[in-house]
Protein backbone atom coordinates (compact mmCIF):
# COMPACT_ATOMS: atom_id res chain seq x y z
CA UNK A 1 0.00 0.00 0.00
CA UNK A 2 1.17 3.32 -0.72
CA UNK A 3 1.88 6.09 1.73
CA UNK A 4 -1.35 8.19 0.15
CA UNK A 5 -3.24 5.10 0.15
CA UNK A 6 -2.35 4.63 3.88
CA UNK A 7 -3.41 8.28 4.82
CA UNK A 8 -6.24 8.23 3.25
CA UNK A 9 -7.10 4.82 4.78
CA UNK A 10 -6.60 6.49 7.90
CA UNK A 11 -8.29 9.64 7.22
CA UNK A 12 -11.48 7.31 6.16
CA UNK A 13 -11.26 5.57 9.43
CA UNK A 14 -11.03 8.46 11.67
CA UNK A 15 -13.87 10.12 9.32
CA UNK A 16 -16.00 6.74 10.62
CA UNK A 17 -15.20 6.97 14.33
CA UNK A 18 -16.15 10.74 14.82
CA UNK A 19 -19.01 10.14 13.21
CA UNK A 20 -20.12 6.85 14.99
CA UNK A 21 -19.13 8.74 18.16
CA UNK A 22 -21.29 12.16 16.76
CA UNK A 23 -24.52 9.67 16.34
CA UNK A 24 -24.24 8.39 20.02
CA UNK A 25 -24.25 11.87 20.83
CA UNK A 26 -27.65 12.40 19.05
CA UNK A 27 -29.01 9.39 20.28
CA UNK A 28 -28.90 11.10 24.03
CA UNK A 29 -31.25 13.22 24.77
CA UNK A 30 -29.68 15.70 27.94
CA UNK A 31 -29.99 14.56 31.26
CA UNK A 32 -33.07 15.49 34.01
CA UNK A 33 -32.63 18.57 36.39
CA UNK A 34 -34.46 16.95 39.76
CA UNK A 35 -35.88 19.27 42.43
CA UNK A 36 -35.38 17.71 45.69
CA UNK A 37 -38.60 18.11 47.85
CA UNK A 38 -37.10 19.79 50.69
CA UNK A 39 -39.99 21.86 52.31
CA UNK A 40 -38.17 23.07 55.41
CA UNK A 41 -35.36 24.35 53.59
CA UNK A 42 -37.58 25.91 50.80
CA UNK A 43 -40.44 27.76 52.79
CA UNK A 44 -36.51 30.20 53.64
CA UNK A 45 -36.50 30.38 50.10
CA UNK A 46 -33.51 27.71 50.01
CA UNK A 47 -33.90 24.73 46.61
CA UNK A 48 -31.92 22.12 46.00
CA UNK A 49 -31.57 20.36 42.64
CA UNK A 50 -29.75 17.36 41.54
CA UNK A 51 -28.60 16.59 37.50
CA UNK A 52 -29.60 13.11 37.31
CA UNK A 53 -26.08 11.69 35.29
CA UNK A 54 -27.31 8.36 35.93
CA UNK A 55 -29.55 8.52 32.93
CA UNK A 56 -26.48 8.31 30.14
CA UNK A 57 -26.35 5.37 28.53
CA UNK A 58 -23.71 3.62 30.39
CA UNK A 59 -24.86 4.57 33.36
CA UNK A 60 -22.71 7.52 35.02
CA UNK A 61 -21.48 11.32 34.74
CA UNK A 62 -18.43 9.77 33.09
CA UNK A 63 -19.80 8.81 30.11
CA UNK A 64 -19.43 12.51 29.23
CA UNK A 65 -15.85 12.46 29.95
CA UNK A 66 -15.26 9.24 28.22
CA UNK A 67 -16.85 10.85 25.08
CA UNK A 68 -14.40 13.98 25.82
CA UNK A 69 -11.44 11.60 26.05
CA UNK A 70 -12.04 9.76 23.06
CA UNK A 71 -12.73 12.34 20.83
CA UNK A 72 -9.77 14.39 22.06
CA UNK A 73 -7.73 11.20 21.28
CA UNK A 74 -8.62 10.78 18.14
CA UNK A 75 -8.08 14.51 17.05
CA UNK A 76 -5.03 14.25 18.37
CA UNK A 77 -3.86 11.26 16.20
CA UNK A 78 -3.40 9.00 19.07
CA UNK A 79 -5.52 6.62 17.94
CA UNK A 80 -5.70 4.09 14.76
CA UNK A 81 -8.49 1.44 13.87
CA UNK A 82 -5.86 -1.14 15.72
CA UNK A 83 -4.93 0.83 19.15
CA UNK A 84 -5.64 -1.25 22.06
CA UNK A 85 -6.66 1.51 24.80
CA UNK A 86 -5.82 1.32 28.36
CA UNK A 87 -7.44 3.43 30.94
CA UNK A 88 -6.67 3.76 34.80
CA UNK A 89 -9.88 3.51 36.76
CA UNK A 90 -12.07 3.32 40.04
CA UNK A 91 -14.66 1.58 37.67
CA UNK A 92 -17.13 4.29 36.20
CA UNK A 93 -15.05 6.31 33.75
CA UNK A 94 -14.09 2.55 32.48
CA UNK A 95 -17.16 0.97 32.26
CA UNK A 96 -18.17 4.26 29.80
CA UNK A 97 -15.14 4.16 27.71
CA UNK A 98 -15.40 -0.16 27.13
CA UNK A 99 -18.65 1.19 25.50
CA UNK A 100 -17.04 3.50 23.43
CA UNK A 101 -14.26 1.38 22.43
CA UNK A 102 -16.92 -1.49 21.50
CA UNK A 103 -18.39 1.23 19.54
CA UNK A 104 -15.11 1.82 17.52
CA UNK A 105 -14.37 -2.28 17.71
CA UNK A 106 -11.09 -1.25 19.60
CA UNK A 107 -9.66 -3.38 22.22
CA UNK A 108 -10.28 -2.23 25.86
CA UNK A 109 -8.39 -2.54 29.21
CA UNK A 110 -9.10 -1.20 32.73
CA UNK A 111 -6.81 -1.16 35.38
CA UNK A 112 -8.77 -1.04 38.16
CA UNK A 113 -8.25 -1.56 42.26
CA UNK A 114 -9.39 -5.10 43.55
CA UNK A 115 -11.91 -3.26 45.83
CA UNK A 116 -13.94 -2.40 42.66
CA UNK A 117 -17.48 -3.35 42.56
CA UNK A 118 -18.54 -6.45 41.20
CA UNK A 119 -21.23 -4.50 38.80
CA UNK A 120 -18.90 -2.24 37.37
CA UNK A 121 -16.80 -5.15 36.25
CA UNK A 122 -19.51 -7.30 34.81
CA UNK A 123 -20.67 -3.78 32.91
CA UNK A 124 -17.02 -3.49 31.80
CA UNK A 125 -17.13 -7.13 30.53
CA UNK A 126 -20.57 -6.72 28.84
CA UNK A 127 -19.26 -3.94 27.09
CA UNK A 128 -16.56 -6.00 25.48
CA UNK A 129 -13.65 -4.79 27.78
CA UNK A 130 -10.75 -6.90 30.00
CA UNK A 131 -10.03 -5.90 33.24
CA UNK A 132 -6.71 -6.01 35.40
CA UNK A 133 -7.00 -5.73 39.14
CA UNK A 134 -4.08 -3.92 41.08
CA UNK A 135 -4.15 -3.91 45.25
CA UNK A 136 -4.49 -0.27 45.82
CA UNK A 137 -5.84 3.11 43.79
CA UNK A 138 -2.39 4.14 44.04
CA UNK A 139 -0.66 1.22 41.75
CA UNK A 140 -2.98 1.72 39.05
CA UNK A 141 -1.09 4.56 37.03
CA UNK A 142 2.08 2.75 36.21
CA UNK A 143 0.40 -0.64 36.14
CA UNK A 144 -1.97 1.37 33.04
CA UNK A 145 1.17 2.85 31.55
CA UNK A 146 2.96 -0.91 31.12
CA UNK A 147 0.18 -2.98 29.89
CA UNK A 148 -0.04 0.39 27.33
CA UNK A 149 3.25 -0.30 26.31
CA UNK A 150 3.04 -4.27 26.22
CA UNK A 151 0.35 -3.82 23.73
CA UNK A 152 1.31 -0.98 21.83
CA UNK A 153 -1.52 0.78 22.60
CA UNK A 154 -2.92 3.86 24.03
CA UNK A 155 -3.24 4.62 27.75
CA UNK A 156 -6.03 7.48 28.12
CA UNK A 157 -4.98 8.67 30.96
CA UNK A 158 -8.13 10.57 32.38
CA UNK A 159 -6.55 12.28 35.55
CA UNK A 160 -4.05 14.21 33.02
CA UNK A 161 -6.19 14.89 30.15
CA UNK A 162 -9.69 15.31 31.78
CA UNK A 163 -9.66 19.40 32.10
CA UNK A 164 -8.52 19.85 28.88
CA UNK A 165 -10.63 17.09 26.87
CA UNK A 166 -13.71 18.94 27.39
CA UNK A 167 -14.98 22.54 25.61
CA UNK A 168 -15.39 24.01 29.31
CA UNK A 169 -16.91 26.96 26.96
CA UNK A 170 -19.89 25.62 26.01
CA UNK A 171 -20.67 23.08 23.65
CA UNK A 172 -23.34 21.28 25.84
CA UNK A 173 -20.89 20.70 28.19
CA UNK A 174 -22.44 19.88 31.70
CA UNK A 175 -22.33 23.21 32.91
CA UNK A 176 -23.85 24.73 29.88
CA UNK A 177 -26.30 22.24 30.76
CA UNK A 178 -26.98 22.81 34.27
CA UNK A 179 -27.32 26.53 33.81
CA UNK A 180 -29.90 26.12 30.76
CA UNK A 181 -31.81 23.45 32.99
CA UNK A 182 -32.00 25.97 35.60
CA UNK A 183 -33.36 28.84 33.64
CA UNK A 184 -37.00 28.92 34.69
CA UNK A 185 -36.69 28.08 38.55
CA UNK A 186 -37.00 30.58 41.38
CA UNK A 187 -33.49 30.98 41.82
CA UNK A 188 -32.02 30.10 38.07
CA UNK A 189 -28.55 31.56 39.38
CA UNK A 190 -27.12 28.81 41.84
CA UNK A 191 -25.88 29.80 44.63
CA UNK A 192 -23.64 27.27 44.89
CA UNK A 193 -23.04 24.30 43.05
CA UNK A 194 -21.11 21.44 44.77
CA UNK A 195 -19.43 18.27 43.00
CA UNK A 196 -16.94 15.56 44.13
CA UNK A 197 -13.57 15.29 42.28
CA UNK A 198 -12.34 12.30 40.91
CA UNK A 199 -10.31 13.57 37.83
CA UNK A 200 -11.15 17.20 38.60
CA UNK A 201 -12.78 17.29 35.21
CA UNK A 202 -15.48 18.44 36.24
CA UNK A 203 -14.59 20.52 39.01
CA UNK A 204 -12.76 22.50 36.56
CA UNK A 205 -15.45 22.65 33.26
CA UNK A 206 -17.70 24.00 35.83
CA UNK A 207 -15.63 26.30 37.50
CA UNK A 208 -14.41 27.71 33.76
CA UNK A 209 -17.83 28.15 32.46
CA UNK A 210 -18.64 30.06 35.61
CA UNK A 211 -15.63 32.87 35.27
CA UNK A 212 -16.06 32.58 31.54
CA UNK A 213 -20.32 33.62 31.44
CA UNK A 214 -19.36 36.07 34.84
CA UNK A 215 -22.11 33.96 36.85
CA UNK A 216 -21.95 34.81 40.73
CA UNK A 217 -22.09 30.86 41.56
CA UNK A 218 -19.35 29.57 44.04
CA UNK A 219 -17.97 26.29 43.48
CA UNK A 220 -17.72 23.65 46.69
CA UNK A 221 -15.90 20.31 45.85
CA UNK A 222 -17.11 17.80 48.61
CA UNK A 223 -14.28 15.60 49.29
CA UNK A 224 -14.13 12.04 50.85
CA UNK A 225 -11.73 11.37 53.84
CA UNK A 226 -8.56 9.80 53.06
CA UNK A 227 -8.34 12.15 50.33
CA UNK A 228 -5.38 14.36 48.86
CA UNK A 229 -7.28 17.01 47.44
CA UNK A 230 -8.79 18.58 50.77
CA UNK A 231 -4.91 19.33 51.96
CA UNK A 232 -3.92 20.27 48.14
CA UNK A 233 -6.45 23.28 47.99
CA UNK A 234 -5.11 24.53 51.35
CA UNK A 235 -1.54 24.30 50.56
CA UNK A 236 -1.05 23.81 46.81
CA UNK A 237 1.55 21.55 47.49
CA UNK A 238 1.07 18.97 44.52
CA UNK A 239 3.73 16.63 45.92
CA UNK A 240 1.53 15.47 48.81
CA UNK A 241 0.02 12.19 49.11
CA UNK A 242 -2.65 10.83 51.32
CA UNK A 243 -4.20 7.18 51.76
CA UNK A 244 -6.88 7.90 49.18
CA UNK A 245 -10.33 7.59 49.14
CA UNK A 246 -12.91 4.73 50.40
CA UNK A 247 -15.70 6.06 48.35
CA UNK A 248 -15.62 4.93 44.63
CA UNK A 249 -15.26 7.72 42.36
CA UNK A 250 -13.81 10.72 44.04
CA UNK A 251 -11.08 11.57 46.00
CA UNK A 252 -7.53 10.78 45.12
CA UNK A 253 -3.94 9.57 47.56
CA UNK A 254 -2.02 12.10 44.66
CA UNK A 255 -2.88 14.98 43.55
CA UNK A 256 -4.02 14.90 40.05
CA UNK A 257 -3.29 17.38 37.06
CA UNK A 258 -6.96 17.78 36.10
CA UNK A 259 -7.36 18.89 39.39
CA UNK A 260 -7.45 22.92 39.84
CA UNK A 261 -7.68 24.37 42.77
CA UNK A 262 -7.74 27.91 41.71
CA UNK A 263 -11.31 26.89 40.08
CA UNK A 264 -12.55 25.92 43.56
CA UNK A 265 -14.01 28.47 46.38
CA UNK A 266 -14.31 26.09 49.21
CA UNK A 267 -14.01 22.10 50.10
CA UNK A 268 -15.44 20.18 52.63
CA UNK A 269 -14.22 16.80 54.35
CA UNK A 270 -16.97 14.44 54.32
CA UNK A 271 -16.52 11.17 56.48
CA UNK A 272 -17.12 8.02 55.12
CA UNK A 273 -19.93 6.79 57.33
CA UNK A 274 -21.39 10.38 56.25
CA UNK A 275 -21.60 9.45 52.92
CA UNK A 276 -23.68 6.21 53.17
CA UNK A 277 -26.25 7.64 55.65
CA UNK A 278 -26.33 10.92 53.39
CA UNK A 279 -27.18 8.08 50.79
CA UNK A 280 -29.53 6.37 52.39
CA UNK A 281 -31.25 9.67 52.91
CA UNK A 282 -31.61 10.70 49.80
CA UNK A 283 -32.08 6.73 47.94
CA UNK A 284 -35.27 7.15 50.46
CA UNK A 285 -36.48 10.86 49.53
CA UNK A 286 -36.23 9.79 45.91
CA UNK A 287 -37.55 6.59 45.83
CA UNK A 288 -34.59 4.89 43.84
CA UNK A 289 -30.66 4.05 45.07
CA UNK A 290 -28.08 6.20 44.43
CA UNK A 291 -24.61 5.56 44.63
CA UNK A 292 -22.07 6.68 47.48
CA UNK A 293 -20.34 10.12 45.86
CA UNK A 294 -23.68 11.15 45.37
CA UNK A 295 -24.15 10.96 49.00
CA UNK A 296 -20.72 12.72 49.54
CA UNK A 297 -22.54 15.57 47.77
CA UNK A 298 -26.06 15.46 49.13
CA UNK A 299 -23.98 15.99 52.42
CA UNK A 300 -22.19 18.99 50.96
CA UNK A 301 -25.35 20.33 49.94
CA UNK A 302 -27.10 20.36 53.14
CA UNK A 303 -24.41 21.93 55.03
CA UNK A 304 -24.10 25.00 52.74
CA UNK A 305 -27.31 24.96 52.63
CA UNK A 306 -27.66 25.04 56.53
CA UNK A 307 -24.84 27.81 56.74
CA UNK A 308 -27.09 30.19 53.99
CA UNK A 309 -30.40 29.43 56.24
CA UNK A 310 -28.22 30.78 59.55
CA UNK A 311 -27.28 33.63 57.55
CA UNK A 312 -30.73 34.39 56.22
CA UNK A 313 -29.85 33.85 52.87
CA UNK A 314 -31.92 32.83 49.93
CA UNK A 315 -30.89 31.21 46.45
CA UNK A 316 -30.22 27.72 44.83
CA UNK A 317 -27.67 24.90 45.32
CA UNK A 318 -27.19 22.87 42.63
CA UNK A 319 -25.06 19.03 42.35
CA UNK A 320 -25.03 16.14 40.76
CA UNK A 321 -26.52 12.52 40.95
CA UNK A 322 -23.80 10.77 39.65
CA UNK A 323 -24.45 7.28 38.92
CA UNK A 324 -27.35 4.35 40.39
CA UNK A 325 -27.29 2.49 43.62
CA UNK A 326 -27.78 -0.49 41.88
CA UNK A 327 -23.92 -1.03 40.71
CA UNK A 328 -23.37 -0.67 44.72
CA UNK A 329 -25.55 -3.40 46.06
CA UNK A 330 -22.96 -5.70 47.33
CA UNK A 331 -21.06 -2.85 48.80
CA UNK A 332 -22.28 0.49 50.06
CA UNK A 333 -26.02 -1.34 50.18
CA UNK A 334 -24.88 -4.44 52.00
CA UNK A 335 -24.61 -3.78 55.70
CA UNK A 336 -21.87 -6.02 56.69
CA UNK A 337 -19.69 -4.30 54.07
CA UNK A 338 -19.80 -1.20 55.40
CA UNK A 339 -19.24 -2.10 58.78
CA UNK A 340 -16.37 -4.44 57.86
CA UNK A 341 -14.51 -1.44 55.01
CA UNK A 342 -16.34 1.98 56.60
CA UNK A 343 -16.99 1.90 59.85
CA UNK A 344 -20.14 1.69 62.45
CA UNK A 345 -23.12 4.15 60.42
CA UNK A 346 -24.87 4.72 63.30
CA UNK A 347 -21.97 6.66 64.97
CA UNK A 348 -22.17 8.91 62.18
CA UNK A 349 -23.28 12.87 63.10
CA UNK A 350 -24.89 13.32 59.60
CA UNK A 351 -28.57 13.67 60.41
CA UNK A 352 -30.56 15.05 57.72
CA UNK A 353 -33.56 16.30 59.53
CA UNK A 354 -31.76 18.38 61.89
CA UNK A 355 -29.82 20.04 58.76
CA UNK A 356 -33.38 20.72 56.72
CA UNK A 357 -35.99 20.91 60.24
Amino acid sequence: MTTAARNHHSDSWLSTAMARIDADFQRSADTHLIPLPLTALSQHGIDLYLKDESTHPTGSLKHRLARSLFLYALCNGWLTEKTTIVEASSGSTAVSEAYFARLLDLPFIAVMPKSTSPQKVAQIEFYGGRCHFVNSSGMVYEAARGLAAQAGGHYMDQFTYAERATDWRGNNNIAQSMFEQMAHERHPIPRWIVVGAGTGGTSATVGRYVRYMRYATQLCVADPQGSVFGAYHRSGDTSLTAPGSRIEGIGRPRVEPSFIRSLVDTMLEVPDTDSVVAMRSLSALLGRKVGPSTGTNFVGMLQLASEMRLRGETGSILSLLCDSGERYLSTYYDADWVQQNLGDCSSSEFDVQALIG
